[in-house]
C-alpha cells in the first residue's frame, strides 16, 4: 500500500522560521511578524486574526518580494531529494501549512504531489483577506484526509511531519509521525524525534516503517 508524506511548512521545512516572517523580511517588518508568531504560537490570537495582522504589514508586497522570500528562505537540506525518494517508491507527499497559499504552492515545483496553505489573495493584494480561508490546525486533518481519498490511502497509510501546536491534532490523527525540529507541544506524540537540518536523515528514520 502507498503511503502519504505530510509535511508541515514553517519550522519544518524552514528551519528556525516562518514564510510571513520570510515575507514580511523583504519588506523590512520582520520584527512585527516575529511577534505575531509569538502571539499565535501562545494562543494569545487565532489563525484568522493572525492572517488579517500580517495582511496589513504586507500592503506593499509584490511577486518580486515573495520570490526573493522563497529563495533566501533558511530550507533543510535535501527536500528535492526526499519528495524524489518518496515519488520513486510510489508514495505520495504533501504539503499542508497556515502560512499562504502563494507561497505554499511555490512547493509544487519542487516536486510536492500537492500543497495546501491559507487561502490569501493574489499579490499584489487588490481585496481584503477572508478569514474563511485560513486554515487551522484542524483544518489540516481535514485536508489529509481529503488528500487521503484523492490518491487511495487511508489515515493509516500516512506519515505527519511536523514542529509545533499546529500539527498535534494530526499528529494524533495518524499512525506514523516525526518531530522535526520541534517545540514542547508535541513532546510524547512524536513516533520519531529529528533535529538537525537535512530532510533525510528525518525521512530515513520512516523508510523502514513499511
Amino acid at each position: 500500500m502507498a503511503r502519504l508524506h505530510l509535511f508541515d511548512l514553517d519550522g519544518t521545512l524552514l528551519h528556525g522560521t516562518t514564510a510571513p516572517v520570510e515575507i514580511s523580511r523583504q519588506l523590512g517588518r520582520e520584527a512585527e511578524t516575529v511577534a505575531l508568531d509569538r502571539a499565535i504560537a501562545e494562543g494569545r490570537i487565532g489563525p484568522p486574526q493572525y492572517a488579517t495582522q500580517v495582511y496589513d504589514l504586507w500592503a506593499d508586497l509584490t511577486e518580486a518580494h515573495v520570490s526573493a522570500a522563497f529563495e533566501a528562505a533558511p530550507w533543510l537540506a535535501r527536500i528535492r531529494e526526499v519528495w524524489a525518494a518518496i515519488r520513486g517508491a510510489g508514495d505520495y507527499c504533501a504539503v499542508v501549512s497556515l502560512s499562504p497559499s502563494f507561497f505554499v504552492e511555490r512547493l509544487l515545483g519542487w516536486g510536492a504531489h500537492a500543497a495546501h496553505g491559507s487561502r490569501f489573495p493574489a499579490v499584489p493584494f487588490a481585496e481584503p483577506v477572508d478569514p474563511a480561508g485560513v486554515l487551522s490546525a484542524a483544518a489540516k486533518v481535514t485536508i489529509a484526509d481529503r488528500l487521503c481519498e484523492e490518491f487511495g490511502v487511508s489515515r493509516a497509510d500516512c506519515v505527519a511531519y511536523g514542529d509545533s501546536l499546529s500539527d498535534k491534532e494530526l499528529f494524533a490523527a495518524v499512525p506514523v509521525s516525526v518531530a522535526v525540529n520541534a517545540d514542547g507541544h508535541l513532546a510524547g506524540l512524536a513516533t520519531y524525534s529529528y533535529i538537525g537540518r537535512d530532510l533525510w536523515d528525518a525521512y530515513e528514520l520512516v523508510t523502514p516503517v513499511r
